[in-house]
């Protein structure tokens, strides 16, 4: 397993990822009852998505705060965010769910930035440097 010094824009996307995981698990968890009502999606499916990216975030920001992570922490964020991207049109286009047209564009939005985060922690990967652990 190698280890990564941590560019600095791999580290500036973590923290964006960080900052914003954090926001939006305020809002979808403090104001679910209100999006649920909104978004046409369920209360727990919002509260369940907003607790989880607290410590989500949580272990972002304690990245971002080391000088070298190994290879594999950095590639399971860029897994994490993908797994959350799939979800995300799962709840969309699975049928489980029934979203209005906001609620599609809620979920389209939030995939869509974690996917431009998902692409900058992946550009910031390739810029940093790798040694043996």
């Amino acid at each position: 397993m190698s280890a990564v010094a941590m560019s600095p824009l791999l580290r500036r996307a973590v923290v964006a990822d960080a900052l914003l995981s954090a926001v939006a698990g305020l809002f979808m968890t403090f104001g679910a009852g209100l999006l649920a009502e909104l978004l046409s999606l369920p209360t727990t499916l919002l509260l369940a998505a907003g607790a989880t990216l607290f410590p989500w975030a949580g272990y972002l920001m304690w990245m971002a705060r080391k000088p070298a992570v190994s290879s594999a922490a950095v590639w399971t964020v860029i897994g994490i965010n993908a797994a959350w991207i799939a979800a995300s049109a799962w709840v969309s286009l699975g049928g489980v769910f029934a979203p209005n047209v906001l609620g599609h564009a809620f979920v389209a939005a939030q995939a869509l930035g974690v996917l431009a985060l998902l692409e900058l922690e992946f550009a910031g990967l390739r810029r940093s440097n790798f040694a043996p652990a």
